[in-house]
């Protein structure tokens, strides 16, 4: 396999240089980040991606990419809408992990004296860890709703307000799930995880805006310097790990029972029209609408936990949704291809959309400046919004990255970052920490990550996603 460098941030291996690739794989990274990714198998398993049937355009790697099941996280790549494939692997197994940012109008000032308590009602409210469960009293019908109706019918259910779905990807719901395609085994997993961030790298922040980079369309987004926001980053919890470990071996047996070779076991597929495909992309659905609705329970819970603290309503407070979005997903979307309009199925892992201003599927009051692009950073670090621009139509199917990307293992990081270091760290910082585990501090801590700053500063450069905002924790709550 050969790589040659294009220009400062973007890298090719071209499909001449190893048999059976069928186009490029394109890497957005700088030179220190392409190297760490040569370390792992990052590139081989973007490069096998290639070999997969029906691909549209090259296969890219976002600057956070990292190696991953089969496809490395950070990946994107479409395949024609009606003679494609779809690959749970390349989808990943936190199907519609992301992220939400929730605003307020209170300072820095405002929120020190009380942002112990503050996080103490968070970290009670909000259950965290691995199998953590919140007792909402929902019963099987409404996992049965929650996953073919997503968030009209949650919020019907007094879980936040209408105008909430307004700002979040496909309105909380995509359309065409099927519960009947999800496992009993998904359905016990899922029914009592809702509203729970679970543990891993998934985090609930309060961040102040430390700096506008861009003050028109922070000014669209309602973003100021020292605004207190909330991030939340999670997905759908074992309800989508198991859809996607129950369909790998479905498609798995598919593919042998077909005598379908491939080069990794592990990017498993189907035809998107085969029984196999179908089933699998409206379980996939399923698990979409009940990760929108985990997150919709948890930001209804955070303005509970506001609202107890600070005794306003969270309307006086001003906590309102900036926006949510996916990045483990597959969408079927149009996209300009050869100079002519066409529809793929555009598989993002540890990727995000990034539609630029015009786009229809923004919402409106968006659609002047460009979608917002939610990037977290790791434990202790800065976070980042951002806003789609006009490259990432032209390069990597309307997307950029997802966050800063490993690079160490879990259980390097255990074994290499003692806890106490991260303490310390957040210590000094000021930042008010709340978790569950030691463990968990030394696996997800910020040394085990790249730099968020250069990765963002790679998407900017790449002119897939403007930088608009860069946001520092105050409070960290993780499970």
């Amino acid at each position: 396999m050969e790589t040659e460098k294009i220009d400062d941030i973007r890298f090719r291996i071209d499909k001449d240089s190893t048999k059976g690739m069928n186009t490029d794989v394109i890497v957005y990274a700088s030179d220190k980040l392409f190297d760490i990714m040569k370390k792992d198998h990052t590139l081989i398993q973007a490069s096998n991606a290639t070999t997969l049937p029906s691909l549209v355009g090259n296969v890219m790697v976002m600057p956070d990419g990292h190696e991953g099941y089969g496809f490395p996280i950070g990946g994107v790549m479409a395949f024609d809408a009606d003679n494609g494939i779809i690959s749970p692997g390349c989808v990943g197994f936190d199907i519609n992990c992301g992220v939400r940012l929730i605003k307020t109008n209170l300072s820095e000032e405002e929120i020190k004296p009380k942002l112990n308590q503050l996080m103490d009602a968070l970290f009670k409210n909000v259950p965290s860890g691995v199998g953590s469960k919140l007792k909402a009293g929902l019963t099987q019908n409404d996992l049965r709703r929650i996953s073919e109706e997503g968030l009209e019918y949650i919020v019907g259910k007094g879980f936040g307000y209408s105008n909430d779905l307004e700002n979040i990807e496909e309105n909380g719901r995509i359309e065409g799930a099927d519960f009947n395609k999800v496992s009993s085994m998904a359905k016990s997993r899922g029914q009592e995880q809702v509203g729970t961030l679970g543990a891993g790298n998934h985090f609930l922040e309060v961040q102040k805006v430390e700096k506008i980079f861009n003050l028109d369309i922070a000014k669209a987004y309602g973003l100021y310097e020292g605004q207190i926001v909330v991030m939340v980053h999670t997905g759908s919890r074992g309800y989508g790990h198991q859809v996607c470990s129950d369909y790998l071996r479905i498609l798995s047996e598919y593919q042998s029972k077909n005598n379908i070779k491939i080069v990794d076991p592990e990017l498993s597929y189907a035809p998107i029209h085969s029984k196999e495909g179908e089933d699998y992309t409206k379980a996939m659905k399923c698990a979409i609408n009940y990760a929108f609705t985990n997150r919709q329970i948890i930001t209804n819970s955070i303005r509970k936990s506001f609202e107890e603290v600070f005794a306003k309503s969270s309307d006086a407070l001003g906590m309102e949704i900036l926006y949510d979005l996916a990045h483990n997903i597959a969408k079927w979307e149009e996209h300009v291809i050869g100079g002519k309009k066409a529809n793929v199925c555009v598989h993002r892992k540890g990727a995000t959309r990034a539609f630029p201003k015009g786009r229809n599927e923004i919402p409106k009051h968006y659609r002047g400046v460009g979608q917002p692009v939610l990037i977290p950073g790791s434990m202790g670090t800065a976070s980042y919004i951002l806003c789609g621009a006009e490259g990432s139509m032209k390069e990597t199917f309307g997307s950029s990255c997802h966050g800063a990307g490993r690079v160490m293992s879990r259980h390097q990081a255990i074994r290499d970052i003692p806890a106490s270091k991260t303490f310390n760290s957040m210590g000094n910082k000021k930042i008010e920490i709340r978790v569950r585990s030691r463990k968990l501090v030394s696996e997800e801590a910020e040394w085990a990550y790249k730099d968020i700053d250069e990765v963002v500063r790679v998407v900017e450069a790449a002119n897939i996603s403007k930088i608009i905002s860069r946001n520092v924790p105050l409070g960290v709550a993780k499970g």
